[in-house]
């Protein structure tokens, strides 16, 4: 039987309290270079879940882990073989989609529709609504934030007497690089 002890101490989040941007803001550099697994970005994930009284698993954290480490949106198949390829077991398909929705319940993870992919919310610990670019070319999807939108889809739904469940803003074209490459 394998026990763990992991402490991590809550910090405060000073930025977490900032007013949001007046410009739409990227949340993720889709080439940035070779993405590791920020440690710090697992650790938060894993405060969240504490405070809510929710259990990061070695499965839910190994997934979020695969997703950070990834330069583009993974399928749940995709998390399945890479799960696979590192821990040597087979991991079924439902197993896999339960985790996913878990982790995206708890504002961890979004899914990009059009793709049918999923990619770690560079923002956990606050509460909005996930924008997304996402390259035609090489798939690089890039997450970013503007309540501008938010507010504006909310008062048309409004006017219009509509109740909103939710809300998938996804911009698909060609990122700075392929535009560029296409164009050469």
């Amino acid at each position: 039987m394998l026990c763990y002890n992991i402490t991590v101490r809550p910090r405060k989040v000073r930025w977490a309290m900032t007013p949001p941007p007046t410009r739409p803001r990227p949340c993720t550099d889709p080439h940035g270079g070779g993405r590791h697994v920020p440690y710090e970005r697992i650790a938060l994930a894993t405060a969240i879940c504490r405070e809510r009284g929710v259990q990061m698993t070695e499965l839910r954290r190994g997934i979020l882990e695969l997703l950070w480490a990834r330069r583009e949106p993974a399928s749940a198949y995709q998390l399945m073989e890479a799960l696979k390829r590192r821990d040597s077991r087979p991991v079924g398909p439902p197993t896999v989609y339960r985790a996913l929705a878990f982790l995206m319940a708890q504002g961890l993870v979004s899914k990009i529709e059009t793709l049918n992919a999923y990619l770690p919310c560079a923002h956990p610990e606050r509460d909005h609504d996930c924008m997304f670019f996402i390259c035609q070319g090489c798939r690089a999807s890039v997450e970013f934030v503007d309540p501008r939108i938010t507010t504006l889809l909310a008062e048309h739904a409004a006017v219009l007497g509509f109740v909103a469940t939710s809300r998938t803003v996804e911009v698909e074209g060609r990122c700075a690089r392929c535009a560029e490459a296409g164009a050469a």
